[in-house]
Parts: structure tokens; C-alpha cells; sequence
């Protein structure tokens, strides 16, 4: 799952970031508002967390460009504005959630599962396919019961496909969602970190369950 965070106290911003890493998300952060909006119209996001106060462009202003031509990124607005009115034109706006300042790290990442697993009409804390098993409030993954030892973007790409049975994700895809913006997208980093979780399903399953359709991507199977 990829965030962005967009928060103008750069302390702040990199302690939600930091947390939010450790959590299991690439994330990538934004402090004043007219980067914002260019991250937010080019780039492609699970779930913003937003900030209304910010410099340049104002957070809400932010909210409604993005709903011209996007319904699907889910947004937490995270303001120090406090009135209901506030709160009633964030949401009007398009937010999907808004907390006030102060708040807990842990409420939030709360908020992020459940608004994250929404988009996908998935109502469980932990995903399934066949004998596979992906916790997502844990990032633990298992096959068969067998707890699997996999790196943060094994994780990463096998919640994703579980996220989105029923259909094959392409590789540039992967990149928009489980990597961030660092990524070089010809490095040949998917295929590797790929190959490496098929291994490690297989030797549990005794079969590989991620079929890779040429020209289409990756699809999960529940067995052969």
C-alpha cells in the first residue's frame, strides 16, 4: 500500500512517516501545499493523510482538485480545525475521514487498515487464498499454517495480489502501489523481489500460486 503524507511540521510529518513505514506502507511525504498537489494529480495513492493548514496551496483546495477526477484515493484529513463546520466541509469535499490534533499514531494507523481494506470490500483484518494467509495488522504471511519469512516488498506484493484477487496485476501497477516514489521502474526490482516470494510459496505449497500472465501481470491462484 502506498500513502502520502502531507503535513507542513516536517517533525511531524516524518514521525507519522516513520511509523507508518514500520507498519507495513511505503510512504511518501509533502510539506507545503503546491508540491501537494502536484504528488496527488500525478502520482497514484491508496490513501492520503492530509493537512488542511499548509503553505501554498490550502489542504481543502488540495481535497477538491482531487475529486474532480479521482473518487477511488481515500483521504484522512488530519487539521487542527476543529469545528464542526470544519468537519462537515471536509467531508462534503470528499474526505473519507477526519481527526483533530492531537491525536494517536495508533488510532491512525487503525484508521488507514480500515479505510484501506474498505476500498477493496474487505471486511477482515487478515486476507485469504486457499492455504494462504496474510495478516494485515501483523505483516505476517503464512502458507499452510507455515509462518513465511519475507522481506518488507515480499509483504508487500503478496498483500496486494490478496487485495486483488479475480485478476491479473501488472507489473507497473505493483510499482504504483507497493513502491514509493524512489523507485526506478526499469531497475528490474519487481522481478527480483517476485521470484523470490514465489520460492518461498512454493517450497511451502508444493505449487506456485502466482501465475504470471505475459503481457497482462501477476494473478494469485488458490491452487493447480
Amino acid at each position: 500500500m502506498r500513502l502520502l503524507i502531507v503535513e507542513d511540521e516536517k517533525e511531524l510529518c516524518d514521525t507519522i512517516a516513520k511509523s507508518l513505514y514500520a507498519a507495513g506502507y511505503e510512504v511518501d511525504t509533502c510539506y507545503n501545499g503546491d508540491d501537494a498537489l502536484d504528488y496527488v494529480l500525478v502520482e497514484d495513492y491508496d490513501l492520503i493523510v492530509l493537512d488542511l493548514n499548509l503553505p501554498g496551496r490550502d489542504g481543502m483546495d488540495i481535497l477538491r482538485e482531487l475529486r474532480q477526477t479521482n473518487d477511488e484515493t481515500k483521504v484522512i484529513i488530519l487539521s487542527a480545525r476543529s469545528q464542526i463546520a470544519d468537519k462537515v466541509e471536509g467531508l462534503d469535499a470528499g474526505a473519507n475521514d477526519y481527526m483533530e490534533k492531537p491525536f494517536h499514531l495508533q488510532e491512525l494507523e487503525a484508521r488507514i487498515r480500515s479505510l484501506t481494506r474498505r476500498k477493496f470490500v474487505q471486511k477482515d483484518v487478515c486476507l485469504h487464498c486457499g492455504a494462504i494467509r496474510f495478516d494485515t495488522k501483523e505483516r505476517e504471511a503464512y502458507a499452510k499454517e507455515t509462518l513465511l519469512a519475507l522481506t518488507r516488498k515480499e509483504s508487500g506484493i503478496l498483500e496486494y495480489l490478496l487485495l486483488n484477487q479475480g485478476r491479473p496485476v501488472s507489473q507497473e501497477e505493483l510499482i504504483e502501489h507497493v513502491w514509493d516514489a524512489s523507485v526506478d521502474s526499469f531497475s528490474g526490482s519487481v522481478r527480483v523481489h517476485m521470484s523470490s516470494l514465489r520460492k518461498k510459496l512454493k517450497a511451502v505449497l508444493g505449487y506456485d500460486p502466482i501465475l504470471n500472465k505475459v503481457g497482462e501481470g501477476y494473478k494469485l491462484v488458490e491452487g493447480v
